[in-house]
């Protein structure tokens, strides 16, 4: 398993592997309306532009194959989406520590919009819900999901 910068050739990878894990799982948790919200706000433009900035990272299984990518932006860890083939095999676990470390450098804790998919593995991991969210999507359904925060290292006094 290695985890190593997008780059902008990496571009349909990064969308392939968000819109294919969202299209796969969300259905189960979110109606139609929630789930064509969360393709649109990862669009190729949205995914284009953290890659340029350098906040897109893309985790490869041993024989190197790509199976996840973390977007980590400041204190806030966006856009972690594991292949569901990949999905309970440690690989979340594994885009997850290392954005934690990411943020760890710079900041005392770290910030992620739970998906009601992810809520569960995100207790698991020491986060700790702040907010409870609701947007109202097209075609009236509702997108639900909590703002979580998790600390990283002791406030230095």
């Amino acid at each position: 398993m290695r985890i190593t910068p997008a780059a902008v050739s990496d571009l349909g990878t990064v969308q392939n592997i968000t819109h294919t894990t969202i299209n796969t799982v969300y259905p189960r948790y979110y109606p139609a309306g929630a789930v064509e919200f969360f393709i649109a706000h990862h669009s190729r433009e949205n995914i284009l532009r953290d890659i340029e900035a350098g906040k897109v990272f893309l985790l490869y299984d041993g024989s190197g194959a790509a199976a996840g990518t973390v977007t980590v932006d400041g204190q806030e860890i966006n856009r972690l989406f594991v292949l569901p083939e990949y999905q309970g095999k440690g690989f979340g676990g594994a885009l997850l520590s290392f954005a934690e470390e990411k943020v760890a450098a710079a900041h005392s804790f770290a910030e992620l919009d739970s998906s009601l998919p992810a809520k569960a593995i995100y207790l698991k991991k020491g986060y700790h819900v702040k907010e409870y969210h609701i947007i109202d999507t097209p075609g009236g359904d509702f997108l639900c999901y909590d703002l979580m925060s998790k600390e990283l290292r002791p406030q230095e006094q």
